[in-house]
């Protein structure tokens, strides 16, 4: 099982100035994190980070940090409750990109004493940070064994994904054109990515195939949808065949990236995203792209974003036509959005009531329709035009804008983008910089898998269950 640690930007720089404070010697912090657990991953979400100050520590030296655990109890006691992980991150200041032998030695002396706070064996931590920001790490096993942290996974203005194997793998031929703008390194990352997309229509559908052929390891895909005949205009592979079977359009999609031969991974989920295995399908990717028109859903993907450290990107576009033929308006957006920053919430994207009118129509439509006739609440928009030609652009803009973030190629810091909104209406393009934490959903940072999940009820795995039992019935 791989080992993936994931942090935020704020979160690194934090630790950054903390453990390499210019003076050439070590420094140590702790975090406390949260866990998601698969089949085929063990993810630890950085949640808080507590710093040893430099005074209690008894040698602070170039090769080595001595530090008091007295603080260490309470965060133990903190962390049990929500059976989360105990990560250790010190430096090394002069660039030693292994643990030494002394580290060796202060691991195997520390985690037997943590693991014995926790009922379950579920894996601690340690990791480096080197003076360049990258880091390493490992799993201390509580035998005092060690094993390597597959990735560590930074999700800030830029993307990082630092893997411990640094085997090159050999560019094949369909992608010789992506690594020469891209880089080598670039496809070596791309490779190794598990990434979802939710929404598999008119702007999922082009990501979706955007990324198979940029040769992306694997895709996870979500819609709980069919294919119909108003679909065969702006999804890409769909023909009258699945219109007319009505296929679901993930089955589809996963078909035709088999037929590619890119060797990508496909797993498609026809289900909505108001369901556990869906969430916990997407808290196992490295990064989700939303494609949705609901403001639920998008919420709700922020939310899981925020929960389990992912980067996450939503693109949106808006056509308002006058109904004779003419147009009014043609737009779209793509967000960035990091864990513990802005979300699409406190940039004005939707606001409580929308969401709450949204809610209530998924949960309880008849509901819904008496609150909208009683005028307690603002209607749904219900159909959007839709063109191929638009939802392909900004589908383009939003792959452009992940591989900015991985790839850093743009003249201007990453920071300046975190909205980019384009009218082909009015031909121009604006861009807005990232803004402050969001108040609603910051303090969710890194949680991980909570009971229920996300916080949410309607998640509760037994409270789902149920609800498929009744519809069943």
């Amino acid at each position: 099982m791989k080992t993936i640690l994931r942090g935020t930007g704020l979160q690194h720089e934090k630790l950054r100035e903390h453990l390499l404070p210019g003076d050439g010697c070590e420094a140590v912090a702790i975090a406390l994190c949260g866990r998601h657990i698969s089949n085929e991953r063990n993810i630890l979400t950085i949640r808080e980070i507590h710093l040893i100050p430099y005074d209690e520590c008894s040698i602070r030296s170039p090769f080595r940090v001595t530090w008091s655990t007295e603080k260490l109890v309470p965060l133990l006691e903190k962390v049990r409750r929500t059976n989360g992980a105990i990560l250790k991150i010190h430096s090394h200041p002069g660039g030693f990109p292994e643990f030494s032998r002394i580290d060796d030695e202060a691991d195997q002396a520390l985690f037997p004493s943590v693991y014995g706070w926790f009922d379950e064996e579920y894996p601690h931590a340690s990791s480096v940070m080197l003076p360049n920001g990258e880091m390493f790490g490992r799993i201390v096993k509580p035998n005092g064994d060690f094993e390597e942290i597959s990735t560590i996974a930074v999700a800030g203005d830029n993307i990082h994904f630092w893997n411990s194997n640094k085997d090159k793998a050999n560019v094949p031929d369909f992608a010789q054109r992506h690594a020469q703008a891209f880089g080598a390194g670039t496809f070596d990352i791309l490779r190794q990515l598990s990434i979802a997309v939710v929404g598999c229509s008119g702007t999922g559908s082009p990501v979706i195939e955007q990324l198979a052929r940029l040769g992306v390891k694997r895709l996870v895909i979500i819609d709980p949808d069919q294919v119909e005949w108003k679909n065969l205009n702006r999804i890409l592979n769909t023909t009258t065949k699945d219109a007319k079977n009505g296929d679901f359009k993930v089955d589809v999609l996963a078909k035709s990236i088999e037929k590619m031969g890119t060797d990508t991974e496909v797993i498609p989920l026809p289900i909505n995203l108001y369901n556990p295995e869906a969430v916990k399908a997407v808290a196992g990717c490295d990064m989700v792209f939303g494609c949705m028109d609901t403001v639920d859903g998008r919420h709700l993907l922020n939310r899981l974003s925020v929960f389990y450290n992912i980067p996450y990107i939503d693109v949106g576009v808006k056509l308002v036509a006058d109904g004779k033929g003419g147009i009014e308006q043609i737009c779209g957006s793509v967000h960035y959005l990091q864990p513990d920053r802005s979300s699409l919430m406190s940039r004005g994207l939707y606001t409580p009531e929308r969401l709450y009118a949204e809610s209530l129509k998924r949960q309880n439509p008849s509901e819904y329709e008496k609150q909208l006739r009683e005028k307690y609440i603002s209607g749904v928009q219900e159909e959007r035009p839709a063109v191929i030609s638009v939802n392909m652009q900004f589908a383009a803009m939003a792959v452009n804008e992940f591989l900015a973030r991985i790839h850093q190629f743009r003249d201007d810091e990453n920071g300046e983008f975190a909205v980019t909104m384009v009218s082909l209406t009015q031909s121009y393009t604006y861009h807005e910089k990232e803004g402050e934490p969001c108040k609603v959903l910051s303090h969710h940072v890194g949680r991980g898998d909570t009971v229920p999940l996300l916080d949410i009820p309607e998640l509760s795995e037994c409270e789902y269950d149920l609800q498929q039992q009744e519809v069943m019935a």
